[in-house]
């Protein structure tokens, strides 16, 4: 089993939010940090910061919807750290928009970054953990995916989707020594990753078990001693247990 502080991690949505407060907490465990996020200037930031406190942290800007972006992303981790080992698929955003005067393009950019781009993040990750035998993948899903939202349909649906496609990836891949597991934060507004957005994320998994977690508690403080970007609501904590709640 790699240890903690062996993982290689990309965490899209770094930028800010939980993806921000997420690398500096797994810096402090020892791990290289590779931080993607649509706005480049904020990943590399969150890069700059990780590595004033004596961390390893590359950046790179993105659209998690693209693909070739995403292949890029993971070609730039490779040759800075190695393959990733521990994936956080974090990036995305909300906005509310009454059902009736959604338009196609707000609900499928919607189900592009949210759903499209944890597929496309997990797709690429997948290979290289098979191969060694062993990875975390972390998506971030949202107890919205479960009970839905008044005027969100788009992004409850998406989440919604998260959780199906992770579940499944955790039943197609139980026999390998690689885990997925959807993290489903209660609604929370910080901003994150992709345009004009709120999300967030916790919770690695055991190796192959899924599961949705919802538990409020204490964000890590970012690294390496400013105000928690995540603000006073749920926190970013991927390395507690993964309890259904």
């Amino acid at each position: 089993m790699i240890e903690m502080q062996d993982h290689i991690a990309v965490i899209t949505g770094a930028g800010s939010g939980f993806g921000e407060a997420t690398a500096y907490r797994l810096a402090r465990e020892g791990m290289p940090i590779f931080c993607q996020d649509i706005n480049e200037e904020n990943a590399q930031r969150t890069a700059a910061k990780v590595r004033e406190g004596n961390g390893r942290a590359e950046a790179i800007g993105g659209d998690v919807a693209s693909e070739a972006d995403v292949k890029a992303m993971f070609a730039a981790c490779r040759s800075a750290f190695g393959d990733c080992t521990l994936l956080f698929a974090n990036a995305g955003y909300a906005r509310l928009s009454p059902f009736v005067e959604m338009s196609v393009e707000e609900f499928d950019r919607m189900v592009a970054v949210l759903l499209r781009g944890v597929f496309l993040c997990d797709r690429e990750a997948l290979g290289p953990m098979l191969e060694k035998g062993e990875g975390v993948i972390i998506n971030t899903a949202s107890q919205l995916g479960h009970k839905g939202a008044n005027e969100m349909a788009h992004y409850a649906a998406a989440k919604a989707g998260v959780i199906g496609l992770t579940k499944s990836l955790a039943l197609e891949f139980r026999a390998a020594a690689c885990g997925s597991t959807p993290s489903a934060p209660a609604p929370a507004t910080p901003r994150s990753s992709t345009t004009s957005p709120r999300s967030g994320s916790r919770r690695r998994p055991p190796s192959c078990r899924s599961g949705a977690s919802a538990k409020r508690g204490r964000s890590p403080r970012p690294w390496p001693s400013s105000p928690d970007p995540a603000g006073p609501s749920t926190p970013a904590r991927p390395l507690g247990p993964t309890r259904a709640t």
